[in-house]
């Protein structure tokens, strides 16, 4: 039998835990859980939790456990509409000053909701301008149709299928992909070069955005990370999972550490197995 080398682990690429994985804990338990369970730095959700909100708080936690901040999330939800302003594009102008206050390089933005039309008019060329401002990625994310029961609602503007446009650089969110009923590995190879930011989780392909643990869904979670190795993909990846069904700390940090192994091993590269032994034998004859 031919011994085959251990993979070798892709080193440039840097798996975060997003705060939003602890909900209902808060973004300080967070950095404190990353820390302790070995993540390379944190995407920070920014959200109704005032210290998500805080770039002064979140350098203090940063440095106090030793976990860099590699992301902001920029406050795209319905619940954050006046967090850091009403106006949409001065949210990602703070956000974008957070990201280089804090030594991340890349904000990750949604399409506009369709009623916000004076925004989602301007956005694809306002994304591209305020992305070449400064060395911060904007990257937006790919989102999915609103369903009830047999209804389905377009909520985005211009798409919630973001390879649609002429956007420079593109975030996976494997949940949202199965929302949408889509496939990641598909998404992925139509993303191409633009895809610089991952977020790693499952779905079902349900109504719901679930944020499984990945591995737990229909998602093909580690065929993505395995052809994010193979093709030398140099971004992030993003643990943004939903554990608020945790009934202990225990068992949410169980789900936070499983999510981690499960990246980290799936993005290891495979060296090239030897050539049989037979056949170098035939060809030193």
């Amino acid at each position: 039998m031919v011994a085959v080398a251990d993979p070798e682990p892709v080193d440039e690429v840097r798996v975060g835990l997003s705060t939003a994985s602890v909900y209902p804990e808060n973004t300080a338990a967070a950095f404190e859980i990353a820390g302790r369970l070995g993540y390379d730095g944190v995407e920070v959700m920014v959200w109704t939790d005032p210290v998500s909100q805080d770039v002064e708080a979140l350098r203090r936690l940063s440095d106090e456990h030793g976990v860099p901040v590699l992301a902001v999330h920029a406050p795209c939800l319905l619940v954050t509409q006046r967090v850091w302003s009403t106006d949409p594009w001065r949210k990602l102008v703070t956000a974008r000053a957070a990201a280089e206050r804090l030594g991340a390089d890349t904000v990750v933005v949604h399409p506009p909701f369709r009623w916000q039309r004076a925004y989602a008019r301007g956005f694809v060329e306002g994304i591209a301008r305020l992305g070449a401002e400064s060395g911060v990625r904007f990257a937006v994310e790919n989102m999915y149709p609103w369903r009830y029961r047999d209804r389905e609602m377009q909520a985005y503007a211009p798409g919630w299928d973001v390879t649609d446009e002429e956007y420079p650089h593109l975030t996976l969110d494997v949940s949202h992909c199965a929302t949408a009923r889509g496939d990641a590995l598909e998404l992925a190879g139509r993303m191409g070069e633009r895809l610089t930011h991952v977020h790693i989780g499952d779905g079902s392909g349900s109504g719901k955005d679930e944020h499984l643990v990945p591995g737990r869904g229909a998602q093909p979670c580690a065929a993505v990370l395995e052809r994010l190795a193979a093709t030398g993909y140099r971004g992030h990846v993003i643990a943004e999972i939903n554990t608020r069904r945790a009934t202990s700390a225990r068992e949410r940090e169980a789900d936070l550490a499983e999510a981690l192994a499960f990246t980290r091993l799936h993005l290891r590269q495979p060296a090239p197995a030897p050539p049989p032994a037979e056949r170098r034998g035939e060809a030193g004859r």
